[in-house]
Formats: C-alpha cells, sequence, structure tokens
C-alpha cells in the first residue's frame, strides 16, 4: 500500500517566523501552536504539564505531545515546561529564544486558569458572591497579568526582531457580561491590554489584538458537551490556529493594531477554513445587538 500524499501547505507561510504560544498544553493554545506549525513556523510551546494526567483540570495535553504535533504538522515544535504565572520562568523562556532563535515574530498569550472545577466537578453557575474567592486570581493572574508579563518581556526581543504580532486571547465577554463576573471582569481586561500595548507599539509596528474565538471544542468542553448541545456552530483549536498564522502571515496585518478581532470573520477575510473544510461563522449577532 503507498503512503498517502502530504498535506498540502496552507496558502499563508510563516516558515521563517520564531512563535512563542503561552499555555500550550492543551485548549486553544495548543490549536494555535499547531495551527502556526502548519504553517511552518517553529513555534516554543510553553505551558505547565509535563506528563498526562498532571494537571489540575486532569484534562490531556501535555507541552511535549504539543510540539511533537507541531512537528508532525510540518514545522518546529520546541517544548518549554513553564508556568506563566512565574515572571522568572517566563523570562527564562525569552532569553532562551533569544539565545537559540536569535529573534521573536510572534507572541501568543492563551494562558488561563480557573476551568479546573468545572472538569473536577461538572459546571457550577450562581452569583459571583457564590463563587470561590480563587477565581478571581486564577482568571486575573493566569490571565490577564500573565498575558501583561509575557508581553513585557518579550517585546524587546520583538523590537530587535522587526515587525512582529502579539495575540491575546479574550472573547465577548470583553464586551457583553458573560458570567462568572470574574471571567467578565478578566476579558475586558485583556481587550484593554491589547489595545493600550497596541499604542505604546506603534512606532515599532509591533501589532498588539485581543482575538474572540467562538465556542471551541477544547478538552474542556468536551468533556462537558452536554451543557452545550445547542450551540451548533463550532471550532475545533485547530481553526483558531489557522486564523493566527494567516494574520502573521498578513502583509497589511498593523491595520488592525489595537482592535479586537473574532476569528470566524478573519477566517472569512483569509479564506481559512476548519478541519474537513468547515468554515464556523461569527457569533457577533449572538452576543451584541446589531
Amino acid at each position: 500500500m503507498s503512503n498517502p500524499p502530504p498535506a498540502r501547505r496552507p496558502e499563508y507561510d510563516v516558515s521563517k517566523r520564531v512563535a512563542l504560544v503561552i499555555g500550550a498544553s492543551r485548549g486553544v493554545g495548543r490549536g494555535i501552536a499547531i495551527g502556526l506549525g502548519e504553517a511552518g513556523a517553529t513555534v516554543y510551546v510553553v505551558g505547565r504539564t509535563e506528563e498526562e494526567g498532571s494537571s489540575a483540570s486532569t484534562l490531556p495535553g501535555t507541552v511535549h505531545s504539543t510540539a511533537a504535533e507541531v512537528t508532525a504538522a510540518g514545522g518546529l515544535g520546541i517544548a518549554v515546561p513553564a508556568d506563566a504565572s512565574r515572571d522568572e520562568e517566563v523570562a527564562a523562556v525569552i532569553d532562551r529564544i533569544e539565545a537559540e532563535q536569535g529573534r521573536l515574530d510572534i507572541l501568543v498569550n492563551a494562558a488561563w486558569g480557573g476551568y479546573e472545577r468545572f472538569t473536577n466537578g461538572g459546571l457550577v453557575f450562581g452569583p459571583f458572591w457564590e463563587q470561590p474567592l480563587s477565581l478571581w486570581d486564577s482568571m486575573n493572574r493566569v490571565g490577564v497579568r500573565s498575558d501583561y508579563v509575557a508581553s513585557a518581556l518579550a517585546v524587546p526581543l520583538m523590537i530587535r526582531s522587526g515587525e512582529g504580532v502579539i495575540v491575546s486571547l479574550s472573547s465577548f465577554a470583553g464586551q457583553v457580561f458573560i458570567p462568572p463576573v470574574a471571567y467578565a471582569v478578566a476579558h475586558t481586561a485583556i481587550d484593554c491590554l491589547a489595545r493600550d500595548m497596541a499604542e505604546e507599539l506603534r512606532p515599532h509596528r509591533i501589532t498588539s489584538v485581543s482575538l474572540y474565538p467562538g465556542l471551541v471544542l477544547t478538552e474542556s468542553v468536551t468533556a462537558s458537551i452536554e451543557f452545550f448541545a445547542d450551540e451548533l456552530n463550532r471550532e475545533t483549536p485547530l481553526f483558531i490556529g489557522r486564523v493566527v498564522a494567516a494574520l502573521a502571515d498578513d502583509p497589511e496585518r498593523f491595520d488592525k493594531t489595537g482592535r479586537w478581532l473574532v476569528g470566524a470573520e478573519l477566517a472569512d477575510e483569509y479564506g481559512v477554513v476548519d478541519e474537513n473544510g468547515h468554515r464556523p461563522t461569527s457569533n457577533r449577532s449572538r452576543h451584541l445587538p446589531v
């Protein structure tokens, strides 16, 4: 039996770019790392999980398995176990990239916390005063603060590398209340962070945006899929990865700096499709008034 033909390379190409994806053991970060690898990038895969089943959420996925998939997709995946909430560990990652590559072109802030209780004990809804106080720290420390720290540490190397792009994952919770309160506040802050960083990065032509995926079939969503049975407009993590790769390859991407962007809308603009050729539609009308 003959071997199957290699996968067709996407139209977008970031084969000469070095990327850092923080929060890539699983979830959307994992999909973004693989999508960048599919487009040829060298991707430093950062996450805390080194052994299967050892994460706080007990969900599958490790930095090593993600890096292997990046390489299998056509790029070069480099696993770097690190905790995004520890400044010194993030600084060490940046130092390693500078020593090994001498440049950094793409930074993706995808680290997130606070979902552990959903996968360990099922989804728990209710007003903010009935939520554990630790939820605030989980979503604002591993989320808002880690995005700020990673960006601040990475930008000097990105400036020396030339034009680049910083993508911070957010959601429509940055524009309209989506519970819990800590979740909505964190995403509003991430949008503000991306917008305000863009202003100070303008002289260096580094693009800073926040990106809104739709309902992504991550490990955590799949584990609680019964709660999303009525949501038919779903995306895979790889879809968002392809969108990020297309954005990074766009020579006019700086026109988008400082904005919040919807993944499905960028996919329409760039001609990106999800697995099996499917193209999800935007959830804008569902969340925002027309």
